[in-house]
């Protein structure tokens, strides 16, 4: 296993290391946030760019200029419009290919070749990287229909950077996904906004199992691909570190807001965190 990994660091894309920066990133933070708060105090800017929703601070000790940056956060839903389009394209491109040999457009095949795109031949690897594909693509056609006729915004914010990494992000995944393919040369009442705990299920073990689920959805994605694809568990570590912090940043806003909260329920991962 050393070994493999050892190989696959030594051949890094540009895509590798911009999943592996993400991760970095993610790991760092999260780090940071679970120093003690005197040992490292963390500027009011960082603080700002890291969290979203709930888990904000108040606008009223925050300072004028990062409230510039708010973004609504029910704009989370034009993340999954980015993504349904995006990766139905992709998903188109590569049904095309697969079943009728049409070749990618020019453009695409160049931007998967400067990122790295996978040149060794194997069948087998261009059908899972099509069920991924299609995974990814109903996956946000999920989260879409969620943030139109399911969730129930107030009037939380995201950092303006967060919106732009949005879409960067879901750009990236299908681009990903598309470069382990083998080449050639809301209706209803609000009844109110205030957050309670929530109890069944899951919800038993984690504060967020929704982040947990997230985890799970590209865990299996990279099952799907096969446990030596090295692209896409780059993927799976930085959605990791990227939904614990979420997750940890989610516990503490509810340990804080709620005294009865159960103490045996974790962060993320049931038992552990």
């Amino acid at each position: 296993m050393a070994l493999w990994a050892g190989s696959q660091l030594s051949a890094l894309t540009p895509l590798h290391a911009w999943w592996l920066t993400l991760a970095a990133f993610f790991l760092l933070t999260l780090m940071l946030q679970l120093l003690p708060p005197d040992l490292f105090p963390s500027s009011a800017f960082f603080q700002d760019l890291i969290r979203f929703g709930k888990t904000k601070l108040e606008a009223s000790v925050r300072p004028a200029i990062c409230r510039s940056f708010d973004v609504p956060k029910r704009y989370f839903s034009h993340f999954y419009v980015v993504s349904v389009l995006w990766n139905g394209f992709l998903l188109w491109c590569l049904t095309q290919s697969l079943f009728l040999g049409a070749p990618f457009p020019n453009w695409l095949h160049t931007v998967l070749r400067i990122l790295g795109a996978a040149h060794f031949q194997e069948g087998e690897l261009a059908l899972s990287a099509f069920l991924v594909l299609v995974f990814l693509w109903l996956h946000s056609w999920r989260r879409l229909f969620e943030c139109l006729y399911v969730s129930v915004f107030s009037n939380a914010v995201i950092h303006a950077v967060q919106y732009c990494f949005g879409h960067v992000y879901y750009i990236f995944v299908g681009i990903t996904v598309l470069s382990q393919v083998p080449m050639d040369g809301r209706h209803g009442v609000v009844i109110h906004c205030k957050h309670q705990i929530p109890f069944g299920d899951w919800f038993e073990y984690v504060s967020s199992p929704n982040y947990l689920a997230e985890l799970m959805i590209y865990i299996s994605m990279a099952v799907t691909f096969g446990f030596h694809n090295f692209t896409w568990w780059l993927v799976v570590t930085y959605v990791f570190f990227s939904q614990a912090l979420s997750a940890l940043l989610s516990h503490r806003f509810y340990k804080s807001k709620f005294v009865s909260y159960p103490k045996h329920r974790k962060a993320f991962l049931p038992f552990l965190f």
